[in-house]
């Protein structure tokens, strides 16, 4: 049974957060790069950013946003429960990002409640660069029938099973990695860093980032089917449905699950052993 019952503050929906900008610097996205294992080299020199990157600008503008909506004492049971990036230019070194949020519907479930956020990425000129959606989900909340709307869809399509995958790839994760995707990312959550405090929240232990398991899937992406051209990729979207520990390794398989205008759709899901830790994948990439 989900409680307790919460009344989630819907005046908050709709309303941007304040501007911030982000000066991006070559050091800055190598170190990215590396903290996420990237093995693409124009990334790791810095020449352009990773997709996931994308998140870095946007990162202290997401939880305020969800938090207008979600009440405030509700912030340690906050999970990230998927992200969608929507692609319309690359980061580049030197640009100068303008971000803002909003929060545009939550909605209550049967385990917990969710926040649904937006989060746009311009330059200065007023050209939109990406567009995010993120799902905070809150555990053991009811917040009632909702309201507004939710992230665009995703969901993988079991009809898809029947056919080989189009790629698989196969990463570790480092032992020191949460470590380094902290500083890199701005990500201070102490369930990345701190065992004990990790496991008072009802974790093994430290955990990877989500994000940075999902950046894991975005160079596997972009090496297998994209030539690795980040140019290329349109869309990349997730559900996070397990925590990844330090030390194991994931699986992503990637299936072609078909033309999106002037791109192709690859429905993608990845595991460690037998256990899906992220669900409902999709990444678009354009020919």
């Amino acid at each position: 049974m989900t409680t307790p019952t919460v009344e989630f503050d819907s005046s908050g929906l709709g309303e941007w957060t304040d501007e911030e900008r982000f000066e991006v610097t070559a050091e800055r996205i190598a170190e990215y790069a590396a903290a996420t294992n990237d093995p693409i080299e124009r990334h790791l020199r810095g020449e352009i950013a990773p997709p996931v990157f994308a998140v870095v600008p946007v990162f202290f503008s997401m939880a305020p946003a969800a938090l207008s909506v979600a009440p405030v004492e509700l912030l340690m049971k906050l999970v990230h429960g998927e992200q969608d990036f929507h692609f319309h230019r690359p980061i580049y070194p030197g640009d100068t990002l303008v971000v803002r949020a909003k929060p545009i519907g939550f909605e209550g479930k049967d385990n917990g409640s969710t926040v649904t956020v937006y989060a746009e990425t311009r330059l200065e000129s007023g050209e939109l660069v990406n567009e995010q959606w993120l799902t905070a989900f809150f555990k053991k909340v009811d917040a009632g029938p909702g309201l507004g709307d939710g992230a665009p869809d995703h969901r993988f399509d079991e009809a898809l099973r029947a056919a080989a995958p189009a790629a698989t790839v196969v990463a570790h994760i480092d032992k020191d990695q949460t470590f380094r995707y902290s500083p890199a990312s701005g990500d201070p959550m102490p369930i990345h860093l701190d065992d004990e405090l990790a496991q008072m929240s009802g974790l093994p232990g430290i955990i990877n980032h989500g994000l940075c398991t999902m950046a894991f899937t975005s160079w596997a992406a972009l090496t297998e089917l994209a030539d690795g051209k980040v140019e290329r990729l349109q869309r990349l979207a997730v559900r996070f449905a397990k925590p990844v520990l330090p030390e194991q390794d994931i699986t992503t398989e990637f299936r072609n699950a078909g033309r999106h205008g002037a791109a192709t759709g690859y429905a993608f899901e990845t595991t460690v052993g037998d256990e899906l830790v992220i669900k409902d994948g999709l990444a678009v990439i354009a020919d």
